[in-house]
């Protein structure tokens, strides 16, 4: 096999930044896009020859190698098993599921059918925390000891994201999900689990601090501690105004480090009439912005999708921070931090 073809579900904001990332290398062919909506318009921008209604159809074709799962959560368990019988790999979007047990599913079902499991961790590819990971294993910055994480926005245009039923939560579980994934690539892995959560959120509806009429919180945070006695401060919210704050830092015993992932363009604009984008979210373009060059990129999304292809390409599996197992343990932990915050106490592992 010398390119991967390349099948994607949903239309959306998700599938066009993975159509984007697919675009970008002559190692994958787009083939087909199965939605419910928008697809004149997305296979038209990136000249997809195929389109279906039914996704169960698309995934009957036998020239289709992987599958990129760009659908609401709540769809998520259900397209990737259907894609993993199919005998397709699979990339699904995080988070894995809603719910841990049709997580679990997932992962037993791709490892039934001898297909690989590919859970969408952008972050761990961001060139930025690419770079950091080096400088941090120079020892630049000594033990690493404490890491504080967030991704926080305005909050989501989709109607998925206003329901627990079809987002799983709130800002939590569709923003800080990012966070967490990188404290456990940072952080855990094997030999070193989160064994103690202690989390707070807003409750939803009136009790959310902006947005009532998302039923799941607009604000969220979380303290994991790891079996090794370090710990991360995580959060996600939907209250913060000006354009998708996403930051890393991370404190050692010799130094520390801190990075601007969404903030941290090189280009200064003043402008008094504004132009057409800045950054995600961000409300207006007037007076002085700092542009994003290439957010795809610098989010981690076109190194991650090649990650993945070279992946099917040589026949290895997903390294720990982008398996189906990372993206089982952040659903886990963002379980047990919802325990936490409606029972009001610290929730100790195992999860």
């Amino acid at each position: 096999m010398d390119k991967v073809r390349v099948g994607i579900v949903g239309s959306r904001f998700a599938a066009d930044f993975h159509a984007d990332c697919y675009s970008r290398t002559d190692k994958a062919q787009m083939v087909a896009v199965a939605a419910i909506d928008n697809l004149p318009e997305f296979s038209s921008k990136w000249k997809i020859p195929d389109t279906y209604s039914d996704y169960n159809q698309m995934l009957a074709r036998k020239d289709i190698d992987m599958v990129s799962v760009c659908v609401p959560n709540f769809l998520h368990h259900q397209v990737a098993v259907a894609a993993a019988r199919a005998g397709k790999h699979v990339i699904c979007e995080k988070p894995l599921s809603t719910k841990v047990e049709d997580a679990e599913d997932v992962i037993e079902t791709c490892a039934r059918q001898g297909v690989k499991l590919f859970y969408a961790e952008d972050w761990v590819f961001a060139p930025s925390l690419m770079r950091v990971g080096e400088i941090l294993a120079e020892g630049a910055i000594g033990d690493v000891l404490y890491l504080k994480a967030k991704e926080v926005h305005n909050g989501s245009h989709s109607p998925f994201a206003k329901k627990k039923s079809t987002c799983g939560g709130g800002c939590l579980i569709h923003l800080g999900v990012h966070p967490i994934g990188y404290a456990l690539y940072l952080l855990g892995g094997e030999g070193n689990p989160v064994v103690e959560v202690l989390g707070k959120t807003t409750g939803g509806l009136n009790a959310n601090y902006v947005h009532k009429d998302f039923e799941g919180e607009d604000w969220a945070v979380g303290i994991l501690k790891f079996a090794d006695g370090r710990h991360a401060f995580v959060e996600g919210n939907y209250i913060t105004v000006g354009g998708m704050d996403d930051a890393v830092e991370i404190y050692g015993t010799e130094g520390l480090i801190k990075v601007a992932l969404t903030f941290g363009s090189n280009v200064d604009v003043y402008s008094r009439k504004g132009y057409g984008y800045a950054i995600e979210k961000a409300d207006f373009t007037h007076g002085w912005t700092k542009p994003a060059v290439d957010e795809f990129y610098s989010l981690g999304y076109v190194r991650e999708i090649a990650y993945f292809i070279d992946c099917v390409l040589h026949d290895r599996q997903p390294k720990f921070g982008v398996n189906g197992a990372t993206g089982l343990e952040c659903l886990k932990i963002v379980q047990a931090l919802y325990r936490s915050a409606e029972e009001d106490r610290t929730v100790k592992g195992p999860f």
